[in-house]
């Protein structure tokens, strides 16, 4: 999962070398936490957040797959 949000990240962003994401996992949910650069903030989130809604709605659908929970959060 970790690899799947970093790829989408690095396509959108103009500092590709600046997406750090961290995996924390817990035994029902796993937290990922992006972090970019603060001017390609607005580009991973998208107009009216529909960017990182995208992103949330494929990584739901992808840890349906492995049956667990994967919560993805963009942090400043």
């Amino acid at each position: 999962m970790k690899e799947l949000i970093e790829h989408i990240a690095k396509a959108l962003v103009d500092n590709p070398d600046q997406v750090e994401i961290t995996e924390i996992e817990g035994e029902q949910i796993t937290v990922l936490e992006l972090k970019v650069a603060k001017e390609d903030l607005g580009k991973v989130i998208g107009k009216q957040g529909r960017t990182a809604r995208a992103m949330r709605t494929i990584l739901s659908a992808a840890s349906t797959k492995i049956r667990k929970r994967t919560v993805l959060e963009i942090l400043e």
